[in-house]
């Protein structure tokens, strides 16, 4: 039980770790200076920035966990391989999100009654360097090959901070001309409001894969519709289409064809259908001759299904 067919969605995890571990490095670097800069500028700007970066560098470091495991080829326990760890991982990183925005939300609307003294300076040139890091950190993770939810959450993240970051800096910068100390609690807020937007899409974008949700480039009433108006089928029933993890989707449906009718070669038929025009690869089609379930087809078509090729 060694045949290692767990490659075939292209994973090369090789090629993608050393971008993700450089973006990872800057992050996790810059996090700790923007920490210090913010606990000695007071400024709540600069804090939910870091707060940010923590994420972002959960997001990296994950990724690069996740990458490891979806490459393990499958084995007895876990027959699909461990793709899924993507995207639990996605689903924590949304958790964490939404938890460092409530928090970060809560502290700055506290201090827009009495902000306290923001060396505007600091904010300005620690929010500029930020801005800088965040690019350095994008291209990096821009030059991973593999497109998966997770790679895809690292940069949504990277881009995100870089926002934040800018929004830092415009906060010192209004610190510094017009002495406006709100400024910095006002930036805070718009770092929480896009760390939520991000917490958001990652636990919908997981939780569609979790709860086996047709994924979203696909639409399954037109898979069905494609499956039963081919040639010789006579109807579809029982079809299910669902995602392993990003960019491994699965199908199963149970067809029936005529009686006469190869059912072997409808079978093929339908696999390179689903492969040319949907992109799945991984079919489960269960093909039985009509005449076998009579029955249940008169029971279904008495209902009134809208699979059955539009008849009646």
């Amino acid at each position: 039980m060694t045949h290692h067919h767990g490659h075939h969605h292209g994973i090369s995890p090789g090629a993608d770790r050393g971008p993700l571990r450089l973006a990872l490095g800057l992050i996790l670097g810059f996090m700790v200076v923007e920490v210090v800069a913010g606990v000695l500028g007071h400024s709540l700007a600069l804090l939910s920035d870091a707060a940010h970066m923590l994420t972002d560098a959960g997001a990296v470091a994950l990724a690069l966990v996740a990458l490891s495991l979806a490459a393990r080829p499958p084995t007895g326990r876990f027959t699909f391989g461990l793709g899924r760890a993507e995207i639990l991982s996605a689903q924590v990183n949304g958790a964490v999100l939404l938890v460092l925005a409530g928090v970060i939300g809560f502290d700055a609307v506290r201090r827009l009654g009495h902000p306290p003294d923001v060396d505007g300076a600091l904010v300005l040139a620690v929010g500029l360097l930020g801005a800088v890091v965040n690019v350095a950190a994008a291209w990096a993770l821009a030059r991973a090959q593999r497109r998966s939810l997770n790679v895809e959450g690292a940069r949504a993240h990277v881009i995100t901070d870089l926002y934040a970051s800018l929004g830092a800096a415009a906060a010192g910068a209004l610190v510094l001309a017009f002495g406006f100390r709100e400024a910095d609690a006002i930036a805070a807020l718009v770092v929480a409001a896009l760390m939520l937007r991000t917490a958001w899409s990652l636990l919908r974008d997981s939780g569609l894969v979790l709860l086996e949700g047709t994924p979203r480039d696909l639409d399954s009433d037109a898979v069905g519709r494609t499956l039963a108006g081919h040639a010789g089928v006579v109807e579809v029933h029982d079809l299910h289409v669902w995602e392993v993890t990003s960019g491994f989707p699965a199908l199963a449906a149970h067809v029936l064809v005529a009686a006469g009718d190869d059912c072997h070669g409808i079978r093929r038929e339908l696999e390179h259908v689903l492969d040319e025009r949907f992109g799945i690869h991984h079919t489960t089609l269960q093909v039985e001759h009509e005449h076998e379930d009579a029955g249940r087809l008169l029971e279904i078509e008495g209902r009134g299904e809208g699979t059955a090729g539009g008849r009646g």
